[in-house]
């Protein structure tokens, strides 16, 4: 049996809009051939996978698993296809990093020439990218790596670890935390802090709480509208604080980052489709560490 991924395609359009109508605008395909594409679709793999409402369709559990088993085929063809048309055309290999913004651009640039010491004619292309868009790009075979922290990779992704790194926290320079050299984690119960994603909604965030948590408290945190700012500079202006993994001392934008002590520890993980070929990828993932 084989699957035709235009009908694959075809299914997770109507999945993602929830409307023939909107699918096949989407498609640019009449209704009719987009309907028609669906239930061949169906017969093929022979059983139902949607269930046409008064509004609408609805997913059934065999459509809306292999919807999500689709979008890693297709992210995984179109990396075969970019490779395949790269090695034809006789074309470098780049590896394409996208990053969230709780990566700093200075962490990047030392993982980069960790690597480039062992691999030094790797070409990068690296571009920062919110979480739902790094792991959009990643599952679309548009991105090779996306590094974050504390993402729960979805389905078809996987996760590997390289390495923990001290949690800082960054004030503005008025602050009076900002003349500290060191505080103590447990002794910033009375402050608010400043996180990026909603809590129960974003791993680094929950670690963060977390963290407090287990100093005795439960933190006041509110979401920074800086969305896609260097951490350290979302606090300038303000009497807030940041976790960053920047180092201690003055910061961009003349921010002030101070050590925590005893010290605490955010992970730096790597997101990767294991379907896709990538040597760059490989050599990336086997040399860089933190």
């Amino acid at each position: 049996m084989g699957l035709d991924l235009h009908k694959l395609e075809h299914l997770i359009a109507v999945a993602e809009e929830g409307s023939i109508t909107r699918a096949a605008a989407r498609l640019h395909l009449s209704q009719q051939a987009l309907s028609t594409s669906i239930r061949v679709l169906e017969r093929e793999v022979g059983v139902p996978l949607l269930e046409r409402t008064a509004t609408g369709v609805m997913l059934l559990p065999a459509g809306a698993a292999l919807a999500e088993d689709a979008r890693i085929l297709r992210g995984t063809a179109r990396s075969a296809l970019l490779r395949a048309r790269r090695i034809g055309r006789g074309e470098q290999e780049v590896l394409r990093l996208g990053h969230t913004p709780a990566v700093t651009g200075e962490e990047i640039i030392a993982l980069l020439r960790q690597v480039g010491t062992v691999h030094p004619h790797l070409a990068t292309d690296v571009n920062q990218r919110y979480p739902a868009e790094l792991t959009d790009a990643l599952l679309a075979g548009d991105l090779d790596i996306g590094l974050c922290r504390a993402m729960t990779p979805p389905h078809g992704l996987a996760r590997t670890t390289l390495g923990h790194q001290p949690l800082n926290i960054a004030v503005a320079a008025d602050h009076p935390l900002a003349t500290h050299t060191s505080v103590a984690l447990s002794d910033l119960a009375d402050q608010h802090f400043i996180v990026w994603g909603q809590p129960g909604h974003s791993g680094y965030t929950d670690l963060l709480i977390s963290h407090c948590h287990a100093a005795g408290f439960d933190p006041r945190t509110e979401r920074t509208v800086l969305q896609g700012t260097p951490p350290a500079t979302a606090v300038i202006g303000t009497d807030r604080l940041a976790f960053v993994t920047t180092a201690p001392g003055r910061a961009a934008g003349g921010a002030a980052v101070v050590a925590l002590s005893p010290p605490v520890h955010a992970p730096l993980h790597a997101l990767y489709s294991p379907q896709a070929t990538s040597p760059t990828r490989d050599a990336f993932l086997t040399t860089a560490t933190l």
